[in-house]
């Protein structure tokens, strides 16, 4: 683990491999860059250099007061990689992570060879906002954890809860004694509440791949098909799993990520 300062605040990262192309992963809501701990075997196996860090408000990095905004998680992206030295990336985010990615992709086409959005909207609609307005609202009285152990519900299919007991109560433990504080959940929260990037799909000019998990019930799966039918010659594919896919059928969404970089990599 290493921390750069940048922007007035410190973000905890950590940048593994020696490959000629790098990947940039960005978390979702309350994930900090263990959110990726089923992926980045099989990208440095595949010869890749990984880059993964905290968001502001999240493990590690620092958790200012917000609220934040997708464009603001972009520029502290931004001003990382700069702080590293990194450009002709492939960018990865993942729920908010993917709104994240789509800010940067717009910002900062120049840095990217390619983009990915995982599990992900332009805009929130009226059914996940509904459900992030009662998020906000139970968070201050019952907690973080609490919401995240009900968010486990929407994240995971039937037959994870049904036949993986050991993984479902490592992730439930996980959940339940996470600490991030309440002010940088609302924080992270008003992310995802306020992205709307909708009437700026067509701007994006990087080549790009649309993934969703096939089951997914909190971004549902026509929120992200909006995005792909938004961009130009963007890609769409689907994997296994709901939201949580990234965890639950990590295999295939990796396979699915590496076979689009690979297309797109330098040749």
């Amino acid at each position: 683990m290493a921390v750069a300062t940048v922007n007035g605040i410190e973000l905890n990262y950590k940048l593994e491999g020696d490959g000629q192309e790098t990947i940039v992963l960005i978390n979702g809501l309350a994930d900090d860059l263990e959110t990726w701990v089923l992926q980045v075997d099989d990208f440095l196996a595949a010869g890749y250099r990984v880059l993964r860090f905290d968001n502001r408000g999240i493990g590690a990095s620092s958790k200012p007061a917000g609220p934040y905004s997708s464009q603001m998680l972009a520029d502290d992206a931004k001003a990382l990689v700069d702080e590293l030295g990194i450009t002709g990336f492939h960018l990865m985010g993942v729920s908010m992570g993917g709104m994240i990615a789509q800010a940067y992709a717009l910002s900062y086409p120049g840095d990217l060879r390619s983009v990915t959005f995982a599990c992900t909207y332009a805009s929130p609609g009226p059914f996940c906002s509904r459900m992030f307005s009662m998020w906000a609202d139970m968070a201050p009285v019952l907690g973080v954890p609490f919401v995240m152990r009900d968010v486990t519900l929407w994240a995971f299919t039937v037959p994870f809860f049904e036949q993986r007991g050991d993984d479902l109560a490592e992730f439930e433990t996980a959940m339940r004694y996470m600490d991030q504080p309440v002010h940088a959940y609302l924080a992270q929260l008003a992310v995802i509440q306020n992205h709307d990037m909708t009437g700026r799909l067509a701007e994006v000019s990087v080549p790009s791949l649309v993934l969703a998990g096939e089951e997914d019930i909190l971004i549902p799966v026509s929120l992200s098909r909006r995005i792909r039918d938004g961009i130009p010659g963007s890609e769409w594919a689907t994997t296994p799993g709901g939201h949580g896919c990234v965890w639950e059928h990590p295999a295939q969404f990796n396979q699915i990520f590496l076979d689009f970089v690979r297309r797109h990599g330098k040749g």
